[in-house]
């Protein structure tokens, strides 16, 4: 049983195209019997008319004898070793056998069979005779009784046949018993090429296109499934993306229609929670401004100096924080950026303030994104590359469906690989005091919305690289 969960596909799309296709052959199977059944009816047809036929012209030549005696003897010279014939007269235990034995409950090859051969009697004799069929089977070559498996073991299936018959209106008083073994004097085709063309074409090519059919048909199912899988990944990268349509079976236009509500909630929530935090940004500021005057009527130096430093640092964690919120939520469309410009012009101006920066390697290509988001997210790897290393080096790669960004520092680096993931935690400063610990916190927001990744490696010596990947494709 642990091989079952290997053959189990994992992926809707791949379970629901083999209930369909195991279904679809199980149906086929169990309907295969119908076929064999009408296969075996029509194996025994040519021997059945050719029996019948030859059972006519004895029937007539029986029914020319005087006595019962003429006709006994006539049946022993008409018979041969596969044409058995007995005169069965009135009152003889073989005559009252013949009419117990006719049932009308036989199987259905047997009672068609039947049915064919007084047809044929009735149109060689021109009366419909009083016949019971005790036996119709089919066997090989060899005389094995096979069934339907016969029809793929010999080229030549045979039929094996017991009749009694009386003929009405002949003056008759007995019944003719005859054992016959009929075959079709030839088959059009060999065993081993029959089984063949049938298990291919009835079964391997209606397989083929039952699998196709179903492959093509739940592909086209589950495409909207499909799509509302796309959209929740993009909604965690822009919560003001266009709404999913409202289109499909009603189950997926529900779903569709519950997501659109999802992400309306969330965008909401985003914008009062901004809201809000512009409110007690703006708030503060007035306090904040009166304690600047305040502290500027302080007698003592050392006390302004102070107080200075701590409403400074008071203003800018409300300016981050609140900038912090700006620079994660995505509300601008999406463009196609121009990534060397965009870092030769952000490297322009930090060499104005005499800040070493220099930028190696190319795009090439544009990468899809959202202009404002992007620029402060190298805006502020490039700050920390200067403000814990003294210099930005800056080393750009066309990997293709990608581009990667090394912004390198010569700073002392960050040699615990806990410490260096704890730094994208907001407020966590690790090797100074200076800023407010969101930089990094923005800035790997800023790259999972773009769908790419940012990660910090130690530097051989000393120094550490920001990885920023960015893909082409949506």
């Amino acid at each position: 049983m642990r091989f079952l969960p290997r053959l189990w596909p994992d992926s809707l799309f791949g379970r629901l195209v083999t209930i369909l296709a195991i279904g679809m052959f199980a149906g086929q199977l169990l309907t295969s019997t119908i076929w064999f059944d009408t296969h075996e009816s029509r194996a025994l047809e040519v021997p059945a008319r050719l029996f019948a036929s030859r059972l006519a012209d004895t029937v007539r030549l029986i029914a020319l004898a005087p006595d019962d005696a003429a006709r006994r003897a006539l049946a022993q010279q008409l018979g041969d070793p596969k044409y058995r014939i007995e005169w069965l007269a009135a009152g003889e235990p073989g005559a009252a056998v013949a009419k117990l034995t006719g049932s009308d409950r036989v199987p259905i090859v047997q009672r068609v069979t039947g049915d064919l051969m007084r047809g044929v009697l009735a149109r060689r004799l021109g009366a419909t005779p009083d016949m019971r069929l005790l036996e119709a089977d089919v066997h090989d070559d060899s005389g094995k009784r096979g069934g339907i498996l016969s029809l793929f073991d010999s080229s030549m299936p045979t039929g094996d046949f017991h009749v009694q018959l009386k003929l009405h209106g002949s003056g008759w008083d007995g019944w003719l018993d005859v054992r016959a073994n009929e075959g079709q004097a030839d088959a059009l085709t060999e065993p081993h090429s029959l089984a063949l063309d049938y298990l291919v074409r009835l079964y391997l090519i209606r397989f083929t296109a039952v699998c196709v059919l179903a492959f093509i048909a739940v592909r086209f199912a589950v495409q909207p499934l499909r799509q509302l899988a796309k959209a929740a990944d993009a909604l965690g990268r822009n919560i003001h993306r266009p709404p999913l349509p409202v289109t499909g079976p009603s189950e997926v236009r529900s779903a569709a229609q519950s997501f659109n509500a999802m992400q309306q909630q969330l965008a909401d929530s985003i914008a009062q929670r901004t809201r809000f935090l512009t409110a007690v940004s703006h708030d503060l500021r007035s306090p904040l401004t009166r304690l600047r005057l305040r502290t500027e009527m302080l007698p003592d130096p050392d006390w302004r100096d102070r107080l200075r430093g701590d409403l400074d640092e008071m203003e800018a964690m409300v300016t981050s924080t609140l900038d912090a919120v700006q620079g994660i939520e995505i509300t601008e469309t999406r463009h196609a950026i121009d990534i060397d410009s965009m870092l030769e012009g952000l490297a322009q101006d930090l060499r104005e303030t005499g800040r070493a920066v220099s930028v190696t390697g190319c795009a090439g290509r544009p990468v899809p994104g959202y202009p404002r988001n992007l620029k402060r997210c190298l805006q502020n790897l490039l700050d920390n590359a200067i403000r814990y290393g003294e210099c930005a080096d800056v080393l750009v790669t066309d990997m293709g469906r990608s581009v990667r960004i090394v912004i390198s520092d010569r700073g002392p680096g960050i040699a615990d690989a806990t410490q260096r993931e704890r730094v994208f935690e907001p407020y966590v400063r690790l090797a100074s005091k200076e800023g407010t610990g969101l930089g990094l916190t923005i800035s790997r927001s800023v790259a999972a919305a773009h769908g790419g990744t940012l990660t910090l490696e130690n530097r051989e010596g000393r120094g550490l690289d920001a990885v920023l990947v960015l893909p082409r494709e949506d």
